[in-house]
C-alpha cells in the first residue's frame, strides 16, 4: 500500500461519530485509505454532540460502534501522507497519551499535514503546535489555544495555517473538507 494513500485518524472512546465515519467515508471516496489508531485495537463508543435550542452548551448522545485498526504502539508516521483529529470527548483525555503527542510531534516534524476539528484542536495544543498559528476551533476550546500563543479565528468555519487543517465542528464539514482536499491533491 502506498503512503502516499493512507491517512490516519487518532481517536477513541466518545470520539464524535460523524466527524470519524464522515472522513473515513470521503477518504475512501478519493481512494485513500483511512487508517483508525486509538489506544487499543477494540470496538469504540463515540458519541453524537448536537446543539439543542434552549441549551446553553451541547447535548451528548450515544453514537456509533467503530472498530479501531491499530494501537497508537503501531503507528508508524513514515507510512501515512497526513493526520486527522476528530473531536467528540476523545481528545479531552487523548491529549495526557504521550504516545498520541509523540505522533503528532512526528507528523509535524515531518511536514506532513495535519487535520483537526472541534475539540480535536485540544492535542495540537498540548502538542505545542498552536503557537503563532491560526487555528479554528470549538468555540469553547478558543482559550486554551489563545492561552498557548494560537490565533482563534472567527467567524471562518476552516482554516489552513501552513501544513495545519483545522475546523470548528461537524457544521464546518463543507469547508473544512475543501481545504483538506486541496491540500491531498499535492
Amino acid at each position: 500500500m502506498s503512503t502516499a494513500k493512507k491517512i490516519l485518524i487518532i481517536t477513541g472512546d466518545a470520539g464524535e461519530s460523524f466527524e470519524i465515519l464522515y472522513a473515513s467515508h470521503r477518504f475512501r471516496e478519493a481512494n485513500f485509505v483511512p487508517v483508525i489508531a486509538a489506544p487499543a485495537v477494540k470496538r469504540m463508543n463515540l458519541v453524537i454532540h448536537d446543539f439543542e435550542p434552549g441549551w446553553d452548551t451541547y447535548v451528548e448522545r450515544k453514537g456509533y460502534l467503530v472498530e479501531s485498526e491499530i494501537s497508537f504502539d503501531e503507528v508508524k508516521t513514515a507510512d501515512y501522507k497526513a493526520l486527522l483529529i476528530p473531536g467528540g470527548r476523545a481528545p479531552e483525555y487523548l491529549r495526557n497519551d504521550a504516545r498520541v503527542i509523540q505522533i503528532v510531534k512526528e507528523f509535524a516534524g515531518n511536514n506532513k499535514y495535519i487535520f483537526a476539528i472541534c475539540h480535536g484542536v485540544q492535542i495540537l495544543v498540548t502538542a505545542g503546535l498552536v503557537n503563532n498559528k491560526k487555528i479554528a476551533c470549538y468555540e469553547h476550546v478558543k482559550f486554551e489555544v489563545e492561552s498557548c500563543g494560537g490565533i482563534y479565528v472567527s467567524p471562518d468555519q476552516a482554516v489552513q495555517d501552513g501544513k495545519i487543517v483545522t475546523g470548528k465542528t461537524w457544521q464546518s464539514h463543507p469547508e473544512f473538507y475543501t481545504l483538506v482536499f486541496n491540500c491531498m491533491q499535492g
